[in-house]
């Protein structure tokens, strides 16, 4: 069966012995399995399966980091991607000399690599993972790579370790037989597994065989199936591990809808940035990471809700690049749910920036009956550690009323909570706004793009403004 023939129901179709077998079964895979870490996972799969001497050129594992690094250099992190990408650089290069000349015209080389870390005895580490496998889907042809990165759930070490040994056979027969559907391929990586095993939170597609892959898509496809709850790219659309840009920063989260990024929403950024600087100034000091959050509802929301609008969400990506901004998608509708997770990303602060419009929803007790102790209970866990939320006037354009966290008027239940926050430092106005952007209405520009009226050129920067004109974006009318 050629690869084109897959079908979603062949993917489940096989369990991962089934797998296994089909790649030691086909005769054009040849290459190297290097893991390091929680030990041989993936590798024992295609010798159990049997068949594997067709398959397998070298499988390795080098647990001690002197002889690790004598193979692939040293590391500063043993499980990081410099590492992993070291890993597929040196066995990819070994099997392209050793076996080209014999082997180069029937089989397509592949290196598979991972670098683990699974429960320790104790169970104080962080237990996650690189994977990666570079290949060739013909013979004699040009590398492809994906590369991903996981966080490991279960509660022991032996379900790590089958975790790990289950995604990395997904990862490969993805990698072989469903390389032309990316989307597919993606879904499939968690089959016989479930986000309470095991959590990717980052894949790159690169390569001759992905040439046409738009990895912020696929970014995007992580969330979107439930792979994982977040997923980020940089200013330069290239997929970033949010941990890893996190580490040892403090930072700064403006969610929003960004149909486009409009004078606002930068002033919103900078006005925040500056007095969370000062909060900071001192043994906190550190450096502000600045990222601009959509949520999954926010995207499904448009005008046909419940469904996803791919050319509405690069859009909003490429804006939000021109603006020079770090994007998140997720899918934390909750504001406790998304400080949360920026807890597990950082030890550092953490400061949310918002309009005063959104802060009566934060107050409202109906969106916690999921929780036990409801909004008291959203609260505790929303302004645990330091975690500040800055907040922007709002000017309601129809009485000309300036809505601000002084005169913010909420039910009297919620009244004394709001207050307490704000006397405690929790809750900050931004005062150093600019008064010239608070009447632009990021709704009314949206239409004015739409309708070819250019007054929306003056409350969107000038690089916001010269993509959208060149790409007519929000179908712009020139």
């Amino acid at each position: 069966m050629s690869s084109h023939s897959i079908s979603n129901v062949d993917i489940h179709h096989h369990d991962t012995h089934g797998k296994a077998l089909r790649i030691n079964l086909d005769s054009r895979r040849y290459g190297t399995l290097a893991e390091i870490g929680a030990g041989q996972e993936v590798v024992r799969w295609f010798f159990q399966v049997g068949g594997a001497a067709g398959t397998i050129a070298k499988s390795i594992s080098a647990y001690d980091m002197t002889v690790s690094d004598a193979i692939y250099g040293e590391s500063d992190r043993y499980v990081s991607r410099a590492r992993l990408e070291a890993m597929l650089d040196h066995e990819y290069s070994l099997n392209l000399q050793r076996l080209s000349a014999s082997r180069g015209d029937a089989n397509a080389f592949f290196a598979f690599a991972d670098t683990v870390s699974a429960r320790n005895f104790l169970g104080t580490n962080d237990c996650h993972g690189w994977m990666g496998v570079r290949f060739q889907v013909y013979p004699r042809d040009q590398e492809s790579q994906i590369i991903i990165h996981f966080r490991l759930v279960d509660a022991s070490n032996v379900l790590q370790q089958d975790a790990i040994g289950i995604i990395g056979v997904n990862l490969l027969y993805g990698a072989f037989f469903l390389h032309h559907e990316p989307e597919l391929l993606i879904k499939s990586l968690m089959h016989e597994l479930n986000p309470s095993r095991i959590e990717i939170d980052m894949i790159e597609f690169s390569g001759i065989g992905f040439r046409a892959v738009d990895n912020r898509l696929m970014s995007l496809s992580l969330v979107r199936h439930r792979l994982s709850k977040a997923a980020m790219f940089g200013p330069d659309g290239k997929v970033i591990l949010p941990s890893e840009l996190f580490y040892k920063k403090s930072v700064l989260v403006e969610r929003g809808s960004f149909r486009p990024v409009t004078h606002v929403n930068l002033d919103i950024l900078r006005a925040a940035s500056e007095k969370f600087q000062e909060q900071l100034t001192g043994s906190h000091d550190s450096p502000i990471v600045k990222v601009a959050e959509i949520t999954m509802r926010n995207l499904m929301d448009g005008k046909d809700k419940g469904t996803l609008d791919i050319r509405d969400f690069l859009s909003r990506a490429d804006v939000l690049r021109a603006a020079g901004l770090n994007v998140m998608v997720s899918d934390y509708s909750e504001f406790y749910r998304l400080a949360g997770y920026l807890r597990r990303q950082t030890v550092k602060a953490i400061a949310l920036a918002m309009g005063t419009v959104t802060l009566p929803d934060i107050f409202d007790p109906s969106y916690y009956t999921d929780l036990e102790g409801g909004l008291l209970e959203s609260l505790g866990r929303l302004f645990r550690g330091e975690l500040t939320l800055f907040v922007y006037p709002f000017l309601n354009r129809t009485t000309g009323e300036l809505m601000t966290v002084e005169n913010l008027d909420l039910p009297p239940d919620r009244k004394p909570l709001f207050d307490f926050a704000v006397r405690a430092g929790r809750i900050v106005g931004l005062t150093n706004h600019n008064p010239e952007y608070l009447a632009i209405d990021g709704r009314a520009v949206l239409k004015m793009i739409a309708s070819g009226d250019h007054t929306w050129e003056k409350m969107v920067p000038e690089p916001v403004v010269q993509l959208i004109r060149e790409r007519r974006l929000f179908h712009c009318k020139w």
